[in-house]
């Protein structure tokens, strides 16, 4: 078979596959037809949201998840059995698939949300995101929060700066989503323009406390998800590094959620799966939900506002400023041999450079390292040299 006509088979086979899947949707998931850039493409045989979906897969970001902290500082450095951003993404992306699967949901959609949606995590988890927040806010570019700095890479830093010109219901579930949010029942609110999306992010920036709800129930179910992902995850992995035990999770919790990951997330996910189905919203059950409102506070208390994990809290916001400070004066001074020159920006195109602040391309640059990466370069900056070569 010749090449032209190997091209015209896949074509034609790809585009019926995708017809035939969608007419089988329920009829409050999104269609391939109604996907919209903010860039005209020539679509090609593939869905739009399969092809936002491998842009997002084959990005740079999104391989430097594996070096990113979840909840446990360098996870994959103390014990590769631990939870990184790049695990708590792919565990998010299959809850969410198994969810919307059972919903008559568009899975391609779904998929592309949920492995975008933590791009914007700095180094350091949610600790790094609130000490690069103080200092994006000292140098007047307004507040840091991942959700925003996630859509900032897949329209302006991506592909060297180009952007990946995803679709608006893929961009809008990665801005929506917020798994710190408590909501028992999300409704999306369809017809949203680029509009709102630039609107809400001026208005977080700004240091508002802005809530924005998925145009899509694609995006709902991802947001859920998000939840569902992490809370027993995060459980397991306190249990391994001795910081909690299984039995101080409040008894009651552990008989109506369970006490495993496993057995919170199959809870949760017939319980989402139960109270939604042929239904225009995503809803947890109010009993289930209020029982997930406790396990969370416990999570808070035992686990994440532990001292225990955050004893190198003050070194590594340090470590923030001394970088945040340096690489700003590298640009003023232009000294190229900087990494911010070497490994961030000779590599991005015209169109980034000259509509980003130094101020910005700072916290751009820092906001994507990895928990490794920051530490090598923070040595660089600070560890004298030895020799005279």
């Amino acid at each position: 078979m010749a090449g032209k006509d190997k091209d015209k088979f896949f074509y034609d086979l790809y585009r019926r596959v995708t017809d035939e899947t969608e007419d089988h949707l329920s009829p409050f998931a999104t269609r391939s037809k109604d996907a919209r850039r903010r860039r005209p493409e020539t679509e090609g045989p593939r869905s739009p949201f399969a092809l936002d979906r491998d842009r997002i897969f084959y990005s740079g970001a999104f391989r430097r998840y594996s070096g990113k902290t979840q909840v446990i500082y360098f996870a994959s450095q103390l014990d590769e059995m631990l939870t990184s951003r790049s695990i708590h993404t792919l565990s998010v992306s299959q809850v969410a698939r198994t969810i919307g699967k059972f919903l008559g949901l568009n899975l391609e959609l779904v998929e592309a949300i949920a492995l975008s949606h933590d791009l914007g995590h700095s180094p350091f988890g949610h600790d790094g995101e609130k000490f690069l927040s103080v200092l994006c806010q000292e140098h007047g570019i307004g507040q840091y929060h991942h959700h925003l700095q996630s859509l900032h890479i897949v329209d302006h830093i991506a592909k060297k700066g180009q952007g990946l010109n995803l679709t608006i219901q893929v961009r809008d579930g990665i801005l929506s989503h917020d798994g710190e949010v408590h909501n028992r029942r999300l409704r999306p609110i369809p017809d949203k323009s680029e509009q709102d999306l630039q609107q809400y992010m001026a208005a977080r920036r700004e240091g508002q406390q802005a809530d924005m709800f998925p145009m899509t129930l694609e995006g709902c179910v991802m947001r859920i998800s998000d939840t569902i992902a992490y809370i027993g995850q995060d459980i397991e992995d306190a249990i391994r590094i001795g910081l909690i035990k299984r039995e101080e999770i409040p008894a009651d919790l552990r008989r109506t959620l369970g006490s495993t990951n496993g057995e919170i997330i199959d809870t949760l996910v017939k319980d989402v799966v139960y109270e939604s189905f042929d239904k225009p919203y995503v809803s947890f059950s109010r009993e289930i939900s209020d029982r997930l409102l406790r396990l969370k506070k416990f999570n808070y208390d035992r686990i994440y506002l532990s001292k225990k994990i955050k004893r190198d809290h003050e070194k590594i916001q340090r470590g923030f400023r001394i970088m945040f400070e340096k690489f700003l004066e590298d640009l003023k001074k232009g000294r190229r041999k900087s990494p911010i020159y070497v490994h961030f920006l000779n590599s991005k195109v015209e169109q980034y450079l000259q509509a980003t602040s130094d101020e910005e391309k700072v916290r751009d640059f820092i906001a994507g390292m990895t928990d490794r990466y920051f530490v090598e370069v923070l040595k660089e900056i600070m560890i004298p040299r030895i020799g005279i070569l």
